[in-house]
């Protein structure tokens, strides 16, 4: 039984993402702190936060939207881990937590999605 957005694993994986993230971005160089690593931040961020709030709404189709949402900042930020690898942000082997973390998130959201959207 959940008792909150927190009993979510799919919540739970995304708050141990924004961990990674930052740090991650860390190991950015400073000039980026405005730039990339600030909406990488934001776009990491913004997963479990929409699923906490989603999940405090009264209404299904409230829910369903935030997850989307949630969804699409997982697609956002999976896109800037992809330009930050091509510009060398980092060491490749330094991305593969966040990407490994991101793609399983991305699974349970898209799970989550299609059973909430499937019950009457």
């Amino acid at each position: 039984m959940l008792n909150s957005y927190q009993d979510l694993k799919v919540w739970q994986k995304g708050v141990e993402l924004v961990i990674e993230i930052y740090r991650l971005t860390k190991l950015f160089p400073k000039e980026e702190l405005y730039g990339i690593t600030s909406q990488i931040r934001r776009a990491a961020i913004s997963i479990p936060t929409n699923i906490a709030e989603g999940y405090t709404r009264k209404h299904r189709q409230e829910y369903i939207q935030f997850v989307r949402i949630s969804f699409a900042s997982g697609a956002e930020l999976e896109n800037l881990l992809i330009i930050s690898k091509k510009i060398n942000l980092a060491k490749l082997n330094e991305f593969e937590k966040s990407d490994t973390l991101l793609n399983e998130i991305m699974k349970m959201l898209n799970s989550l999605i299609n059973s909430l959207v499937a019950k009457p």
